[in-house]
């Protein structure tokens, strides 16, 4: 990490621990079914790396139409799960988080080199390459079984979210009051 990097990173009174549940991510992250593409974080290292989960099943939405009798999981999902892992690495680092969205600026240099197919369980490993308050780049890498499955360069910023948004036990609590009306 560069000198940079180091110096643009705010200390939080909050660090987060090294491995997240669901519930955890959920309140790190505003993506909700069917788009929440991580179901654990298994290691991280503050402004460095993490490495994180996804669990593929059969159940997922888009493999109702990629592609029938042969289900393939979107590369542009598993680019975006890799993201997903990197925002919550990032927005560790943000004081005000709550008020924040990490969002996409560029995907470079993605390869994709074997197909992900229900069943597999990615492990999306994602390093830090630079991180100013505004902005980041990071590499993503998505393994399935130990062999590397997708893999690319992602930048990304640090904008204003607009509206607040709901922890984890709210969206469960509204979600038990839709099935109750």
């Amino acid at each position: 990490m560069t000198q940079e990097t180091e110096s643009a990173i705010e200390t939080v009174s909050k660090p987060i621990n090294q491995t997240m549940n669901i519930g955890q991510i959920m309140d790190f992250l505003p993506h909700r079914y069917p788009f929440l593409l991580i179901d654990r974080v298994v290691e991280m290292e503050r402004a460095k790396r993490i490495v994180a989960i996804k669990n593929v099943t059969i159940n997922e939405e888009f493999f109702n139409g990629h592609f029938p009798g042969y289900p393939i999981m979107p590369g542009v999902l598993v680019v975006e799960a890799m993201a997903q892992a990197g925002c919550i690495l990032l927005l560790n680092e943000v004081a005000d988080r709550e008020s924040k969205l990490v969002v996409f600026t560029g995907i470079e240099g993605a390869k994709f080199r074997r197909p992900i197919t229900p069943g597999d369980q990615l492990r999306l490993e994602v390093d830090v390459l630079s991180f100013r308050p505004r902005a980041g780049r990071m590499e993503g890498k998505a393994y399935v079984d130990g062999k590397l499955a997708c893999e690319a360069t992602l930048t990304c910023a640090v904008v204003p979210r607009q509206g607040a948004r709901p922890s984890a036990a709210q969206a469960v609590a509204a979600k038990t009051n839709e099935g109750a009306e």
